[in-house]
C-alpha cells in the first residue's frame, strides 16, 4: 500500500475548478433536503450489496484502508466512540475487536444499512465492546457537546450535502483533544494514475454496481459524488475552519483515498 504524508495535486488550480464544476453538477444544483433525500433512496436500495461491491471493486484493498482507520483511531478500553455514516459498521466492528473500547455508538442516516449492521451485530461482530445503532444524521447530531473521545467517518462526508455543518457537528461533540478520523475517496496527485482512476470510477464502478444490484444509476451517483469531492488539502482547510486544531493526513494506494486526522 502506498502511502504520502500531505501530497499535493498535480494542478491545483484546475483540480478545485473541476471539484467545483463537479460539485454544481450532483449537489448545489438542487436544495440540500433534495440532495438528502436521493442519497438516502440510493442507500436503501443497495443496502443488501453494499459489502459485497466494496470488496469487488475495491480488489480488497479497503480491508487494508480499514486497518489503517483502526490504527488511527487509537482507541483504548476507555475510548467512548462515535461512528459517523457508519453504514454496515465496518469501522466499529474493526475498532470493537481491536481495541475493545468502552462504548461505540455506531450511527447511520439509512435505516437499511443500519439493518445490515444490527445483522453483523447478532452474529457475532462486536463481541465484548457495548455497541449502539441509531438513525442519526451527521450534520444535525443529537448528542450533547464533549460527549465523545473519538468520532469516525468512512466514506460518509462526502454524501453530505452541508459538509460543514458535519465536520463543525464533530467538533462539537468531542471532547477537548479528541480525535476525528475521516476515511474518504480523494484525488490521486499522479496525473497519470489520477486520468486512469477516474477511467475506472466511469465505467467499471457502474458496471459492477449495476451487475450486482440491478441499480447502475446510483453507482454512476457515486463515481460523481467522489469526483466532487474537495482534493486533499482543500479538505484539510475545510477541517481547520470547523475548527480542529491539528490536521493531518495520508495518501493511501496513491491518493485513492485519503485518511485524514483532526485533533479538537
Amino acid at each position: 500500500m502506498t502511502e504520502s504524508l500531505h501530497s499535493q495535486p498535480g494542478d491545483p488550480e484546475c483540480e478545485t475548478r473541476e471539484s467545483k464544476i463537479s460539485a454544481e453538477a450532483i449537489s448545489e444544483a438542487e436544495p440540500p433536503a433534495m440532495a438528502q433525500a436521493r442519497i438516502h433512496s440510493i442507500f436503501s436500495r443497495i443496502a443488501n450489496r453494499y459489502d459485497l461491491f466494496n470488496a469487488l471493486s475495491s480488489l480488497g484493498i479497503h480491508k487494508r484502508w480499514l486497518r489503517s482507520v483502526v490504527k488511527a483511531a487509537n482507541a483504548n478500553q476507555q475510548t467512548v466512540m462515535l461512528d459517523i455514516a457508519a453504514g454496515t459498521g465496518d469501522v466499529s466492528f474493526a475498532v470493537a475487536e481491536d481495541s475493545h473500547p468502552a462504548h461505540i455508538v455506531l450511527s447511520d442516516f439509512n435505516a437499511e444499512m443500519l439493518a445490515v449492521a444490527q445483522r453483523r451485530l447478532d452474529e457475532g461482530e462486536g463481541k465484548g465492546t457495548q455497541i449502539e445503532l441509531e438513525v442519526v444524521d451527521g450534520q444535525q447530531l443529537p448528542f450533547a457537546d464533549a460527549s465523545f473521545d473519538l468520532v469516525t467517518c468512512a466514506y460518509g462526508v462526502r454524501n453530505m450535502p452541508n459538509r460543514m455543518a458535519a465536520l463543525k457537528e464533530a467538533h462539537r461533540v468531542l471532547k477537548p483533544g479528541g480525535r476525528y478520523v475521516v476515511l474518504e475517496f480523494s484525488t490521486p496527485p499522479n496525473p497519470i494514475f489520477k486520468t486512469l482512476y477516474h477511467i475506472y470510477l466511469k465505467t467499471v464502478i457502474p458496471f459492477i454496481g449495476g451487475i450486482l444490484t440491478k441499480d447502475r444509476q446510483s453507482f454512476v451517483y457515486l463515481n460523481d459524488s467522489i469526483r466532487a469531492f474537495p482534493v486533499q488539502d482543500e479538505f484539510a482547510d475545510m477541517l481547520r475552519a470547523a475548527g480542529f486544531s491539528s490536521v493531518t493526513y495520508r495518501n493511501l494506494t496513491g491518493g485513492i483515498v485519503a485518511l485524514h486526522i483532526a485533533i479538537n
